[in-house]
């Protein structure tokens, strides 16, 4: 049985702000929360846009590091962001 890909993912939202998440379906959920159903604090900041993810191979590790970038510091996330170019972006 082949196992699930988890992402922990980056999204700005338009006020500027970041938010980190974690899914099983990227695509679909910034669709989600660019519908304003998806978490409460980006229904008020939408649209959001995808700056960064990394796939991982279970929720645990996910988790741990979503938690990790959830600490970080505004500056420490946009170095991440500015090292990482998403497929198909002419970054």
């Amino acid at each position: 049985m082949k196992s699930k890909s988890w992402f922990v993912y980056i999204i700005i939202c338009c006020d500027k702000t970041y938010y980190t998440g974690i899914t099983t379906d990227l695509s679909r959920r910034i669709t989600v929360h660019n519908s304003g159903k998806g978490a409460r604090y980006t229904a008020q900041r939408r649209p959001v846009t995808l700056v960064w993810y990394e796939m991982l191979h279970n929720q645990s590790d996910t988790r741990k590091r979503e938690i990790i970038i959830k600490d970080w510091r505004r500056e420490k996330k946009e170095i991440l962001i500015n090292n990482f170019s998403l497929p198909h972006s002419s970054k």
